[in-house]
C-alpha cells in the first residue's frame, strides 16, 4: 500500500473513525454558540425538550431515591425519546434496534431496588451498546451488517455481563461503521452500515451538532445517541480513533482503556492487539463510573492476565478538580497543524492546564512513522481481523449466518445492493489473503509496531521528560458526510501510537467551531487510566466545555 493510501484511510477511516460538567461557562472557540442550541447557518430540527436532557448518573439514582424517578419511567422516557429523534425529526439513525425486554427488565430492577437497593453503580442506568457487542437476551449483534441479522450470542460478552452485574439496563444496539470500518479504504464518510440502511439517508448515522456532518466512525452510533441524550451514556469500541474520535466531534467524553483493562470476549473483533470496549459519556464522572464495571480478568481473552493487580473497580477516587496541579504533560505538537482554529483552541487548552497548575513540555516528538499509521500496523490489522473473525464467527455455533470470512466475501459479493452498492470490501480480501498468525510477515510488523509505539515512542517520551502524560488534538472538525468525498473537514488526531501500543487513551472536549465540537485527547503508560481520568476531570472542571447539541440541517465553518 502506497503511503497516500495509508494516510488516507487511517486519516478518515480506522483512525479517525474507523476503528462533563453542565457549568454555566460560555463554550470555548473563537465563534462559539450563543444560548443553549448555539448557533448555525440553517433552522434546527424540531426537537421537543426533554425531562433527562443531559442528566447524569449520580442524577438519576438521587431521582430513584427520592421517587421522583423509576428505572421504568426513565426507561420509557428514553425509548419515547429514540422514537422521536432516531427515525424521526433529525433522523439521526444511531440506534438499530431497542430491547423488546426493556421495560420488563426495568420493573424487575425497580422491585430489586425497593427490596435490597442497588445492585452496583449502575442501577436502573439505560445504556446502549455498540452493534459488536454480544447480549444474550432478545437483541441480536452483526456489526452493522446484514450478514449476521437474526445472530443471537450464545452469552453475554465479558462488557455486557459486567455492566448488567452493575445493575445497567441494556437498552439497545447502536449504529457503527460497518465491521468497525474494516471493509473499505473509501469508508471516509464514517457511520455507514448496510443493516442501518435506509432510503433516507443511506445507512448514514448523523452528527446531531449538525445532521449532514459526520459523528465519527466505527462508534458513530454510539457517540450520536449520547450526544442527542438517547441514553444516560454509551458504549463505544476502538481499534484505532473510534471511541475518542466519536467523543470529539459530539462533545463526549471517551476513555480507550489498556488493552487488558477488560475482556474482550463477546466482541466482534478486528484486531486483538488493539481493540478495546469503553464508555461514552457526557461527563468525565459517568465515565469512570462505567469504567469500572467493565475491568477483569476472563479466560476468554488471555490478555487481561496482564491486568490482575492493574485495574481498579472504582474510579472515581480519581476525580480530583485539583488534579492538574504539579502535574507534567507533554505536547503531542506534531500531530496539530492541520486546521488553525483547531489550533487556537488546542493553544487554550494548554494555557487552561498551565493555569491550573500543569507544566507543560511543548513539544515532545514520537517517532515520524507513527504520525499517519504506517505498514506495520495495517499488516497487523490484516493478519488479526481474518484469524479473530474467524474465531468470532466459530464461537456463534452451527447456526451462525455466516461462518467465515471467506463466506462473509461471499455474501457482501451476493447481496452486492445491501453492502457493496456504496463502498468495496477490498480490506476484507486482502485480509483473507494474509495467512496464519504464525506467518513472519505478521510476526514482524507486530513487533516493529510496539517497539516504534512504546520503546521509542510513548515509554521513550514519557521516561525522558518525566512527563504524567500526552495531549494532543483529538480529531478535527466533522466532516461533511459526503458517502464519495470526507475531505471537507476532519483530519488530524492523535490516536495511532496509543492504539498500536495497546496504551489508553481518553477524550473530553475542547471546544468548538462555529458550534461544532472538538476534543482533545491524554494518553500515557499502560495502566494509567486513574491518572488520564485525574487530568481530564481537573481539565472538564475548569473549562465546562460540554453543551447539548444543536441540531442544525448544516453549518457551515
Amino acid at each position: 500500500m502506497s503511503e497516500m493510501d495509508r494516510r488516507t484511510f487511517l486519516g478518515t477511516g480506522v483512525a479517525a473513525g474507523a476503528l462533563l460538567s453542565l457549568g454555566g461557562c460560555a463554550p470555548r472557540g473563537d465563534d462559539a454558540p450563543s444560548g443553549s442550541r448555539g448557533s448555525a447557518d440553517e433552522t434546527s430540527a424540531d426537537v421537543p425538550d426533554f425531562a433527562l436532557d443531559e442528566i447524569t448518573i449520580d442524577e438519576v439514582h438521587a431521582g430513584m431515591r427520592s421517587g421522583d424517578y423509576t428505572c421504568r419511567s426513565v426507561t420509557e422516557m428514553y425509548l419515547e425519546r429514540i422514537e422521536a429523534l432516531n427515525r424521526q425529526g433529525p433522523r439521526l439513525f444511531a440506534v438499530l434496534e431497542t430491547n423488546p425486554d426493556a421495560i420488563e427488565i426495568a420493573d424487575a430492577l425497580d422491585r430489586e431496588f425497593q427490596a435490597s437497593g442497588p445492585r452496583g453503580p449502575l442501577h436502573g442506568i439505560p445504556i446502549l451498546l455498540k452493534d459488536n457487542v454480544d447480549t444474550a437476551d432478545g437483541m441480536t449483534t452483526t456489526a452493522g451488517s446484514t450478514a449476521l441479522l437474526g445472530s443471537i450470542a450464545p452469552q453475554d460478552s465479558f462488557v455486557a455481563a459486567g455492566l448488567r452485574a452493575a445493575g445497567a439496563l441494556l437498552l439497545g444496539k447502536a449504529n457503527m461503521s460497518e465491521w468497525a470500518g474494516w471493509k473499505s479504504f473509501e469508508f471516509g464518510a464514517s457511520g455507514w452500515s448496510g443493516r442501518g440502511w435506509d432510503g433516507g439517508r443511506g445507512g448514514f448515522c448523523a452528527n446531531p451538532y449538525a445532521l449532514d456532518r459526520t459523528p465519527g466512525g466505527s462508534s458513530s452510533g454510539s457517540g450520536s445517541a449520547a450526544a442527542a441524550n438517547l441514553a444516560v451514556a454509551t458504549i463505544g469500541s476502538e481499534t484505532d480513533g473510534s471511541i475518542v474520535g466519536p467523543s470529539s466531534r459530539n462533545c463526549l467524553v471517551g476513555i480507550k482503556p489498556t488493552i487488558g483493562l477488560h475482556s474482550r470476549g463477546g466482541v466482534i473483533p478486528i484486531a486483538h492487539s488493539q481493540d478495546s470496549t469503553g464508555p461514552m459519556a457526557r461527563t468525565v464522572r459517568d465515565a469512570a463510573i462505567m469504567l469500572g464495571t467493565m475491568v477483569g480478568v476472563d479466560p476468554r481473552d488471555p490478555l487481561t492476565a496482564a491486568s490482575a493487580g492493574n485495574f481498579l473497580t472504582d474510579y472515581t477516587g480519581a476525580l480530583d478538580p485539583g488534579g492538574l496541579s504539579g502535574a507534567r504533560v507533554g505536547v503531542l505538537r506534531e500531530y496539530a497543524g492541520f486546521d488553525s482554529r483547531v489550533d487556537a483552541l488546542f493553544e487554550e487548552a494548554l494555557d487552561t492546564m498551565r493555569a491550573e497548575g500543569a507544566t507543560v513540555v511543548d513539544p515532545v516528538t514520537l517517532p515520524e512513522e507513527l504520525r499517519f499509521g504506517n505498514e506495520y500496523e495495517m499488516e497487523v490489522l490484516y493478519h488479526e481481523f481474518k484469524a479473530d473473525l474467524n474465531a468470532y464467527l466459530a464461537s456463534l455455533g452451527p447456526d451462525a449466518p455466516i461462518k467465515s470470512l471467506a463466506e462473509l466475501i461471499e455474501y457482501n459479493e451476493a447481496n452486492h445492493d445491501l453492502e457493496l452498492a456504496l463502498y468495496g470490501q477490498e480490506l476484507h480480501v486482502r485480509s483473507q489473503e494474509r495467512g496464519p498468525l504464525t506467518d513472519q510477515r505478521y510476526l514482524d510488523a507486530l513487533a516493529a509496531s510496539h517497539r516504534l509505539s512504546r520503546d521509542e515512542g510513548i515509554d521513550r517520551a514519557m521516561d525522558e521528560h518525566g512527563l504524567d502524560a500526552l495531549v494532543g488534538i483529538t480529531a478535527g472538525i466533522p466532516a461533511m458526510q459526503d458517502p464519495l468525498d470526507a475531505s471537507g473537514g476532519g483530519g488530524g488526531g492523535c490516536s495511532t501510537p496509543p492504539a498500536m501500543a495497546a496504551y489508553p487513551n481518553m477524550s473530553v472536549p475542547m471546544g468548538f467551531i462555529r458550534g461544532l465540537p472538538v476534543g482533545m485527547s491524554l494518553c500515557g503508560r499502560a495502566w494509567s487510566e486513574a491518572t488520564l481520568i485525574r487530568l481530564a476531570y481537573s481539565f472538564e472542571q475548569a473549562t465546562n466545555v460540554r453543551r447539548p447539541p444543536t441540531f442544525q440541517a448544516t453549518v457551515r465553518v
